[in-house]
């Protein structure tokens, strides 16, 4: 193996029948039935085609291959440079003479073409992926604005974004990353916005990345680029399955991460005010973005602090106003409250899970079941007051509010943090699980180490202004 592997760095020689023996030893093509090869003539020298079933466009490749065939002998040129960019009829022709480049090109569906006395292979890139359509992705949906959505193949989502940015500034760099998958990251930016201190730092994460392969596409690779504080339940990275999304926080100076088969894009660098934006913010006129915004913030904070806040008034009654009575339970509980508590937030993921894997066509009545049984007769039954329903309902359907999977569990599990704590110390117990929610955001240090609270930390008043308020786009100003 690693013979083989020393192999695999070293130049290709000029003698087609040691390259061929070469291909057949490595890529086995006699055993894996998609690695096609064949024997050919071109211009009296014998020459072999080498390429990957369902990579190669069928009809572009036939013609191609009639051009060679129909070679004749006078019009061979004499080396690989003349061969590829003067007398091959195709704009995308590369050459490359190391083993490691031509197994990464033909892997990666571009068509190779070995022709004897030639010490270079020629490489044809008229590859095209199985790919879906750019519709609109379910969990980045919006009222108003565009429906594309980002793909699993990254050209697509490169030319969405191009198509949005047509810039001479905007850079669309490749890498890849894995020894065995070698998944293609490409590194999206604009040249004269972006920190390019910080643009180094995220390349050499990438060039360092020590993994077999990224199985897990962007959460691989977030879990490669991040390794500290993963106890910290709050997201360290954005994602978004919009490309117009994407479009904007690369004008603003930011770094967008595309994965090949992910169809989602990696923000970088971001903090808790980008997580919460949405794109029906700017989609809708200045008061209305901001009322929605706001609107997000708050419920948010109401997610985490309401059950917490009840479950602290019920067991001190007497710090309940009489105008507030009503609030409080009508019935004693059979069960404590902090055990009914912990049982309905494990019981809305069950739910979660449930619909998650339920056929379409069976959702709906499923859903109807699931809601008469667990709403009216678990408390019927005495399982669950009625009160406890009613709060965490509205945490339930509150965590959709925004669309960051992410925080909502690092709500969740803040959440039940404090309850737990609130159970046992009381109102001490409530207040140091405020206190380590919000060292928790503090605390959070985002990929290129500046602050995850910025521009409140350190304060900066009119970008905290822009975070919080929906103000006119820069455009509609001049």
């Amino acid at each position: 193996m690693q013979k083989i592997e020393e192999q695999s760095k070293e130049k290709m020689t000029a003698s087609l029948q040691q390259t061929m023996l070469y291909m057949k030893e490595r890529m086995a093509p006699d055993i894996s039935f998609d690695v096609v090869y064949r024997v050919i003539e071109v211009g009296g020298r014998q020459a072999c085609i080498y390429f990957i079933d369902g990579f190669c466009k069928d009809e572009l490749m036939m013609k191609i291959l009639q051009y060679f065939i129909g070679l004749k002998a006078e019009d061979m040129p004499q080396n690989a440079y003349e061969m590829a960019k003067k007398a091959t009829p195709y704009v995308e022709v590369d050459l490359k003479d190391k083993w490691e480049d031509i197994f990464y090109n033909i892997l990666s569906g571009v068509f190779a073409l070995f022709i004897d006395g030639y010490d270079r292979c020629i490489l044809l890139d008229s590859r095209t992926y199985p790919a879906r359509g750019v519709e609109e992705p379910d969990k980045d949906k919006t009222l108003r604005g565009s429906k594309d959505g980002f793909v699993e193949t990254v050209v697509f989502n490169t030319a969405l974004i191009r198509r949005r940015i047509r810039s001479t500034q905007l850079r669309m760099e490749m890498m890849n990353a894995g020894k065995s998958s070698r998944t293609d990251i490409v590194l999206c930016y604009m040249d004269n916005r972006v920190d390019h201190a910080f643009l180094d730092k995220i390349k050499k994460k990438i060039e360092n990345i020590k993994a077999d392969a990224l199985t897990m596409n962007q959460e691989s690779l977030a879990e490669c680029l991040y390794q500290s504080k993963w106890y910290n339940p709050f997201p360290k990275f954005k994602f978004t399955e919009r490309p117009d999304v994407a479009a904007a926080q690369v004008l603003e100076g930011d770094i967008i991460i595309l994965v090949d088969n992910s169809p989602s894009a990696m923000i970088v660098p971001t903090s808790i005010f980008d997580i919460v934006e949405e794109a029906d913010d700017y989609y809708f006129p200045p008061i209305t973005g901001t009322y929605l915004r706001l609107s997000r913030f708050l419920i948010s904070i109401l997610t985490y602090i309401m059950t917490p806040t009840f479950l602290l008034l019920m067991n001190h009654p007497e710090w309940v106003p009489e105008s507030f009575q009503f609030i409080m339970l009508q019935e004693a509980p059979n069960i404590p409250l902090l055990a009914q508590f912990l049982i309905l937030e494990l019981a809305i993921d069950g739910l979660k899970l449930a619909a998650v894997n339920t056929p379409n066509m069976l959702s709906t009545p499923l859903s109807v079941m699931a809601g008469l049984v667990l709403g009216e007769f678990s408390v019927n039954s005495g399982w669950f007051s009625s009160e406890v329903m009613l709060y965490m309902a509205f945490v339930a359907i509150a965590n959709y509010t925004q669309q960051n999977y992410e925080l909502g569990y690092a709500l969740k599990f803040m959440r039940i943090l404090n309850l737990i704590l609130t159970a046992i110390f009381g109102l001490y117990g409530y207040f140091a699980a405020i206190l380590i929610f919000v060292l928790a955001i503090v605390c959070n240090k985002t990929l290129s180490d500046k602050s995850y609270i910025y521009p409140l930390l350190p304060f900066n008043f009119r970008q905290l202004t822009k975070r919080l308020l929906r103000l006119r786009l820069p455009e509609a100003k001049q």
